[in-house]
């Protein structure tokens, strides 16, 4: 498509747009009496406003019923968790058996750890990528020392190449080959949070089974951004948070994939609880633990039905519109974005760097911009005339033209308010 750097333009985009009447569906902050221009769902999505019903029907039943919500609830709270199974299945690739929803991301990830990281003396290395989340930095440290390792001879990163922003697959799966034996455990983002770089999971999937090891993913910025594919793809398990994309609100519940192929293997290790255990059969309160079949085997605690209801209302929504019709205009949006920056770099001289992939299967709704001649006041100003936007050092700024809410109307005024803040603090 031929884009044009113009309102009009914009305008002819928007009215075309088969999502646009999903905008109204979120409340969006203001600044200076204005809606923003909202580039931070890769942080904290916006507020859904069916969320506050979710939550409003919980408190309702709690205070109607009491302890009786959990089974004569409208949705009742027992198995409120279920309810994600079927649409979160559609929004990563999965079976509904193999998904669902528990704790938060690093804690399902060190609770995934436990199955699926059993260091011996000959297999027991773990392949991250350099400059992983620091999340899933600490979470791994942590994991290695549990084990009685050392993180410098158990945790291998796999580095950019001098000069280049951006991981390569190849040298990924040079390193998985190079370790072979050796390797216990790949875990990587499947998208990095700084650069918002797609990697290439099937293949790396792939390359880490050849040798014998295990492979999960760090979904925090793929899941309700890109289209999964991970029952296919054969990962053992993957994780993610449900705040960003998903639109579930500050440090709601994380989603959880364990594949089918280790459903049945009751001797792999796992922490359990309560609400990990036989469903039919937990009230007869047995001393031995025996897990539930699928993914809800890997519950432990009961689930917070106040943390998820948010997340259902927007598991819905995505439910409703599928993930081919988000991808479609993630792909077309963020497009404009960017063609809308280097038009200004043009116009101003700017020397703006965008070191997201052009490729747009190699990105999601994220473009990261390098600045450069530019400093944290840009920033500030941006956010003064309210264009929310994430920075991050040395001169990154991070944007997400989010498919469900932002127009591309916004994209265009953003470009008119970037262009007036650097000639202003010429």
């Amino acid at each position: 498509m031929l884009f044009e750097n113009t309102r009009e333009f914009a305008k002819k985009m928007d009215a075309r747009d088969p999502l646009a009447s999903y905008r109204s569906e979120f409340q969006f902050p203001k600044v200076n009496d204005k809606e923003v221009i909202y580039f931070t769902g890769n942080s904290l999505g916006l507020l859904p406003k069916a969320a506050k019903k979710y939550v409003d029907d919980v408190m309702k039943d709690w205070g109607e019923m009491a302890v009786e919500g959990h089974f004569y609830a409208e949705k009742p709270w027992w198995d409120y968790h279920e309810r994600f199974s079927k649409p979160l299945s559609k929004i990563v690739g999965a079976l509904p058996s193999e998904v669902t929803v528990m704790n938060t991301l690093t804690v399902n990830l060190h609770m995934l750890m436990v199955s699926f990281y059993n260091p011996t003396p000959q297999r027991f290395k773990i392949i991250c990528e350099e400059k992983a989340f620091p999340s899933d930095q600490y979470m791994l440290q942590t994991q290695v020392k549990f084990h009685g390792l050392d993180p410098k001879d158990a945790i291998v990163e796999v580095k950019r190449r001098e000069g280049e922003h951006n991981l390569r697959n190849e040298d990924i799966i040079a390193k998985i080959n190079e370790v072979g034996d050796q390797l216990a455990l790949v875990l990587i983002g499947g998208i990095n949070y700084y650069t918002g770089q797609v990697l290439d999971m099937k293949a790396i999937t792939e390359a880490g089974h050849k040798v014998g090891a295990y492979v999960g993913w760090d979904l925090a910025h793929a899941a309700g951004n890109i289209e999964l594919s991970l029952h296919e793809w054969n990962a053992d398990f993957a994780a993610w948070c449900s705040y960003k994309y998903m639109n579930a609100g500050p440090g709601s519940v994380s989603g959880c994939f364990i594949h089918e192929k280790h459903h049945n293997n009751k001797e792999m290790k796992r922490f359990g609880g309560w609400y990990g255990h036989n469903k039919q059969r937990r009230f007869l309160m047995e001393p031995e633990y025996d897990p539930n079949e699928g993914a809800l085997g890997w519950q432990s605690s009961c689930t917070g039905v106040l943390a998820m209801a948010p997340y259902l209302a927007s598991v819905e929504m995505f439910d409703a519109i599928g993930m081919k019709a988000i991808s479609e205009k993630r792909d077309l949006i963020t497009a404009y974005l960017e063609f809308v920056i280097k038009e200004i770099a043009t116009e101003i001289g700017g020397n703006f760097e965008v070191i997201t992939p052009e490729n747009k299967k190699e990105r999601g709704s994220q473009l990261s911009v390098l600045l450069h001649g530019e400093g944290r006041k840009l920033f500030d100003y941006l956010m003064k005339e309210g264009v929310i936007v994430d920075w991050r050092e040395p001169a990154v700024i991070r944007m997400a033209p989010v498919p469900l809410y932002s127009r591309y109307e916004d994209m265009y005024e953003f470009g008119q308010i970037l262009k007036k803040g650097i000639l202003s603090l010429q």
